[in-house]
C-alpha cells in the first residue's frame, strides 16, 4: 500500500456524506482503514463499475488475498469475506453457485410473493391506522422491518418462531461497532440457527427455497452441486440480502418523501411515479454504503498512476459513486425523482447484480403507495438531522423513524 495515512472509515457512520465527498476528492480510488484493515476504497464510478465487470479483481479472498488466514481471525467484519456463497465466490465457482440461486428471484415467484407481499402491507398499515392520531410511531420499527422479514421468511420457510432471533443477529452482522470477540460470538450464533433451520427443513421440507436448496444438495453427487459450508452461507447470504436492505430503502424512501414535500407532490400530482421514488432512493441513499472486500488479482494501474498491488483489498464506495458528479451532474446530492438519467450501483454491477432486487423494487413500492394512500397526513415527528444513523459503515439507514400519522386533533 503506498499511502503512509489512508482515510479512516468510520465505523459509525456518522457523517457518510462528508465521508463521500472526502473519498472523492481523493481520487477515483484511495488507499483507507476499515477497522484497521488496509484496502483501497473505489468512489469513481467508471472505475468501479470496471473492477465489478473485470477479470483484474476477485471477490474470493481464500484464493486471491495474502493474509486471508490472519484477518478472519483478528478482524470484526470476517464473516463478509469468509463465508463461501455467491457474495465471495469468483469465475466458475460463481456461476455455479449463482444457478442454484436463481430460480429463487424468477419473475414467476416473484409474482407468486405479490399477494403475499400485498396482504403484509395491509396487516401492518392496519396495526398502524389503531394509532391515536398525533401519537409518534417509530415507523422503521412498525413497517420498515416487519415486511421484509416477513417476505424473507416466506420466501425461505423461515417458521415464524426463528424470525424474530434471525432478525436480531443480522442487524449484529451489519455492526461494525462489535468487537472482533462480539462479531464472533454472532456469526457462531448464526451458524448455528442457521443449521437448525437446515435440520429443521431436512426433516419436513415444505414449499420454499430452503427446502429446495436442501434438495439441490442431497441429490446432485456430480459435484455440481452445494457443499455443506455452501448451503449454510447461501441460505445467510439470502436471509441477510433480503432482509436488510429493504428495510434501509424503506425506511429512506419514507424519509426522503417526508422531508421532500415538493417531491411527494410529483407523485401526488402523477408527474412521477413510486417506482420513480425507489430508484432516486437508491441513488440518493444506497441500502448499501460500502462493500467489503474484493481482491486485486492482478497489479491495477490507476488513472492517476498508482497501483493496486495484486492480492491487495479494495471497498467498494456505492454511496460516494452514486453522488459522484462525473455520473449524475453538479446535483448529485440532491434528491430528485424526476432524474433523467436513474442509473446507480445500489444492487452492484455485473456478474454479483443482486438477484433479489426484483423483489426489493416490488416490496418498496408496495409499501409506499399503500401508506401514503392511507395515511395523506403523514408527518416526520422529529427534526430530520437529529435522526440516529445505523451504527455501521456498511448499511444505510436510521435507528429509528419517528412519525405521526395523523395530525393531533383539536380539543
Amino acid at each position: 500500500m503506498s499511502e503512509p495515512f489512508p482515510f479512516v472509515i468510520d465505523p459509525t457512520g456518522a457523517d457518510r456524506h462528508a465521508e463521500y465527498r472526502a473519498l472523492r476528492a481523493r481520487g477515483p480510488a484511495t488507499p483507507v482503514d476499515i477497522l484497521g484493515l488496509r484496502a483501497w476504497a473505489v468512489s469513481d464510478p467508471a472505475l468501479l463499475k470496471s473492477m465489478l465487470t473485470g477479470p483484474d479483481v476477485s471477490k474470493d479472498g481464500r484464493t486471491h488475498y495474502p493474509d486471508f488466514k490472519e484477518t478472519i481471525r483478528t478482524w470484526p467484519l470476517a464473516l463478509w469475506i469468509e463465508v463461501q456463497s455467491m457474495l465471495t465466490a469468483y469465475g466458475a465457482d460463481h456461476r455455479r453457485l449463482r444457478r442454484m440461486v436463481a430460480p429463487a428471484f424468477g419473475a414467476r415467484r416473484i409474482a407468486r410473493l405479490r399477494p403475499v407481499i400485498r396482504s403484509v402491507v395491509t396487516e401492518l398499515l392496519d396495526g398502524l391506522a389503531a394509532v391515536p392520531a398525533g401519537q409518534v410511531v417509530d415507523l422503521r420499527e412498525r413497517l420498515a422491518y416487519p415486511l421484509p422479514i416477513t417476505v424473507i421468511g416466506h420466501l425461505m420457510g423461515v417458521p415464524e418462531d426463528q424470525r424474530d432471533d434471525f432478525r436480531q443477529i443480522v442487524d449484529r452482522v451489519f455492526d461494525s461497532t462489535l468487537t472482533p470477540e462480539e462479531a464472533q460470538a454472532n456469526t457462531a450464533r448464526l451458524f448455528e440457527r442457521t443449521d437448525q433451520l437446515i435440520a429443521t427443513k431436512r426433516a419436513r421440507p415444505g414449499d420454499d427455497m430452503t427446502s429446495l436448496l436442501i434438495a439441490a444438495r442431497d441429490e446432485e453427487s456430480d459435484g455440481g452441486g452445494f457443499t455443506d459450508d455452501e448451503l449454510r452461507d447461501t441460505l445467510i447470504l439470502m436471509i441477510n440480502a433480503g432482509y436488510e436492505t429493504t428495510v434501509n430503502v424503506i425506511d429512506q424512501a419514507v424519509f426522503a418523501m417526508l422531508t421532500s414535500p415538493d417531491q411527494l407532490r410529483l407523485v401526488r400530482t402523477g408527474r412521477a411515479t413510486w417506482e420513480d421514488v425507489v430508484e432516486e432512493t437508491l441513488r440518493h441513499e444506497p441500502a448499501i454504503k460500502y462493500l467489503p472486500l474484493r481482491f486485486a488479482v492482478t497489479d491495477i494501474k490507476l488513472p492517476d498512476g498508482q497501483v493496486i498491488g495484486a492480492g491487495e483489498p479494495i471497498l467498494a464506495a456505492y454511496g460516494a459513486a452514486n453522488r459522484h458528479p462525473d455520473w449524475h451532474g453538479p446535483d448529485s446530492d440532491t434528491f430528485d425523482v424526476t432524474r433523467a438519467v436513474k442509473d446507480h450501483l445500489a444492487f452492484g454491477y455485473g456478474v454479483h447484480y443482486c438477484l433479489g432486487a426484483p423483489l426489493a423494487r416490488l416490496e418498496v413500492v408496495e409499501a409506499l403507495s399503500r401508506l401514503f394512500e392511507r395515511f395523506p397526513d403523514i408527518s416526520l415527528a422529529a427534526a430530520p438531522g437529529t435522526l440516529r444513523p445505523v451504527p455501521t459503515l456498511i448499511s444505510n439507514g436510521h435507528q429509528e423513524l419517528p412519525v405521526r400519522l395523523r395530525p393531533v386533533e383539536a380539543a
